[in-house]
């Protein structure tokens, strides 16, 4: 349950952050009258030529009115003492540049006496101080102590109010924006992101929603397609297994294997059958047929020789045997019809 409560805590804190960001771009964007507030050493604020005194979150001054027609409907850009302010250095990997609201944000506990939410705070630009490292001054103060302030001047009619300060010599560091319409310009963000966050959960649900039914019918044609593949290879198991008679592509395939005869076996057998002086210079096998033509001492002996291999049957000369003078034997031709040795397994 606790972490449920963290989890929505962070959220809401990070809503009013996006909200109060977004606010105050569309602050910057609105064309105003801007108006310099200078505190003095005395206490005193400057109002272009007018000097005034904020007590109690009011405006004193001589000529109210006057003060009141130069802040009506403008913005305020008030620059307050350094002494109002801790100043507090601090250096950071360069790469954090991108997200330093967000690391200063976390830090202000840790540099200051004071939390996120309770102080005013802001920080100058970055500076490199090595190859991956820079270092950003961050000065802050309590929130309480700069509520009055922001308040005298919305309530003299002031539509904005922005907060610098500066040590000597350096540049100004904005510690406070405040927007007279602020409070409802945010509650309204906030409602609008509130609506954009659940319509991307909706989103995201009927996404997810479709992913699965989708997955599903995908699911359904794989399980149809492996119970074809299941049923195609039974079909060829029992096609294997059945009765040698049966007409099946792949009994064919096994006929055709055992009934035709292998070359490399031929070779092997004529190699164990021909004596030491037949060479044979040409082997073709036709179907069920074999021409042998080459050169042996005795011609008519192969004849014999083929006849009594339970491989060979019908041995005969299917064209004249010659003999030339540069041959060391007989020139042969014969035929033989081939034997298949291995029949067809049941």
């Amino acid at each position: 349950m606790s972490g449920l409560t963290d989890i929505k805590a962070y959220l809401a804190r990070w809503l009013d952050t996006v909200a109060a960001a977004i606010v105050a771009l569309l602050a910057s964007l609105r064309a105003r009258r801007r108006v310099e507030i200078t505190e003095q050493d005395d206490g005193t604020f400057a109002i272009g030529t007018e000097t005034v005194r904020i007590v109690e979150g009011q405006i004193v001054s001589s000529r109210p009115d006057a003060i009141e027609a130069l802040l009506r409907g403008s913005h305020a850009a008030l620059e307050l003492k350094p002494a109002r302010f801790l100043f507090r250095p601090l250096e950071l990997p360069q790469r954090a540049t991108e997200f330093l609201s967000g690391v200063v944000r976390a830090q202000i506990d840790r540099l200051t006496p004071w939390n996120a939410n309770d102080a005013a705070f802001g920080w100058s630009d970055p500076q490199q101080t090595g190859a991956d490292r820079m270092m950003v001054t961050v000065a802050a103060t309590a929130r309480t102590l700069m509520q009055p302030l922001v308040d005298a001047l919305t309530g003299a009619g002031a539509e904005a109010v922005s907060v610098t300060t500066a040590q000597t010599g350096n540049a100004p560091i904005r510690v406070f924006e405040h927007s007279a319409h602020g409070m409802i310009d945010s509650a309204r963000v906030r409602r609008v992101l509130v609506a954009l966050l659940l319509g991307v959960g909706l989103f995201s649900g009927a996404s997810l929603s479709a992913a699965a039914v989708y997955g599903y019918k995908l699911g359904t044609e794989q399980d149809e397609i492996t119970r074809r593949i299941a049923e195609r290879r039974a079909a060829i198991r029992a096609g294997r297994e059945g009765p040698a008679q049966a007409a099946t592509p792949l009994r064919a395939l096994e006929r055709r294997k055992f009934a035709t005869a292998s070359s490399v076996i031929l070779l092997d057998v004529l190699s164990q059958i021909l004596p030491d002086h037949t060479y044979v210079t040409e082997l073709r096998v036709e179907g069920d047929k074999l021409r042998v033509i080459g050169v042996t001492r005795d011609a008519p002996a192969l004849i014999r020789l083929l006849e009594q291999s339970p491989h060979f049957s019908r041995a005969t000369f299917f064209a004249p045997t010659t003999r030339a003078p540069s041959d060391p034997g007989e020139r042969f031709h014969i035929e033989a019809q081939i034997e298949p040795v291995f029949s067809v397994r049941s």
